[in-house]
């Protein structure tokens, strides 16, 4: 178990803002991304009615999926 007592380095969010770039990552189209968001089938949430996501939580959920 990681001590948490210690200070942990900064580390920058690599996040993606908004469906159409989501879409870019996943190599689908914005209204893809979008529907696929909607639905609720991606690791993403919506942050003051836009959608956002964590890079490495898509290409985990991808790398998941795929095994």
């Amino acid at each position: 178990m990681p001590d948490t007592s210690k200070p942990q380095p900064h580390q920058p969010l690599d996040l993606v803002w908004g469906a159409a770039n989501i879409g870019k990552v996943i190599n689908r189209t914005p209204r893809q991304a979008w529907e696929a968001l909607h639905k609720g089938e991606l690791p993403a949430r919506q942050v003051n009615r836009k959608w956002v996501a964590s890079r490495r939580k898509l290409v985990e959920f991808f790398e998941e999926v795929a095994q």
